[in-house]
């Protein structure tokens, strides 16, 4: 497993092609797979345009491309494009379609686009113990989220709420937030201010030492939610 640094979650096509460049040394880790999220691990989104080049520059240097679609319906909502769009247009081989995140009890989905490059799945989800008993349960759930527009409307609700936290309190002494694209807010504040406000809510820190925390917004948040911790926020900056 070889990490890449980035400064807001997203890896650049400079940074697989310099990654790919000692192919076929044997004095060098050979990667086969360049593994992406979408949204990403800061709730920053890649474009279809990215996304594209990426694949692209993957494919060159030999190597699969998988995305992490957690929280693809976010990135899906946030560009206003379907997962057809995000995803299928773009050449990605491998996709890990989410619904835990955006609604559904139990299950998530893995999409082979590219059959003729990624073989053997079905094998070793056996192997690995994902295969279960009553699979038609789980299918179920994602059929019911994907079928229609389920997925946008509940990835677009969540996106909205994410925005009306940032924006309630983009204005507060002491804190600054990361720009929001999808249904996450990164937000640097005092650590005591969030210790305390960890006893009434529940989030963590996302880097301590930095004073960095991550609130996540779901299908689910209500504006009132929203509201009542961002007041919560406001009282505890403002003393």
């Amino acid at each position: 497993l070889i990490t890449l640094p980035s400064a807001d979650g997203k890896l650049t096509p400079e940074q697989v092609e310099r990654l790919a460049m000692r192919h076929g040394d044997e004095h060098a880790a050979q990667p086969r797979v360049l593994s992406l999220t979408q949204s990403t691990e800061l709730g920053s989104v890649y474009t279809v345009s990215e996304l594209s080049e990426l694949v692209g520059v993957a494919h060159e240097r030999g190597l699969v491309v998988h995305v992490d679609g957690s929280r693809i319906s976010n990135a899906a909502a946030s560009l206003g494009l379907s997962l057809a769009e995000i995803v299928g247009a773009t050449g990605v081989d491998l996709l890990s379609l989410g619904g835990t995140k955006n609604g559904i009890m139990l299950g998530e989905a893995v999409v082979v686009l590219s059959p003729d490059t990624v073989r053997g799945l079905p094998y070793l989800r056996k192997q690995s113990m994902q295969l279960a008993s009553k699979m038609r349960f789980v299918s179920a759930q994602l059929l019911a989220l994907y079928e229609g527009d389920l997925y946008l409307r509940n990835a677009s609700h969540a996106n909205a709420m994410a925005r009306r936290l940032a924006e309630a309190v983009a204005d507060l002494p002491g804190l600054s937030t990361l720009p929001v694209q999808a249904n996450a807010v990164f937000a640097t504040l005092p650590v005591e201010v969030s210790r305390r406000l960890m006893e009434r809510f529940h989030f963590y820190f996302w880097d301590e030492a930095a004073g960095v925390v991550r609130w996540m917004c779901a299908w689910d948040t209500t504006p009132e939610d929203v509201d009542a911790f961002a007041a919560a926020i406001a009282a505890e900056l403002r003393g």
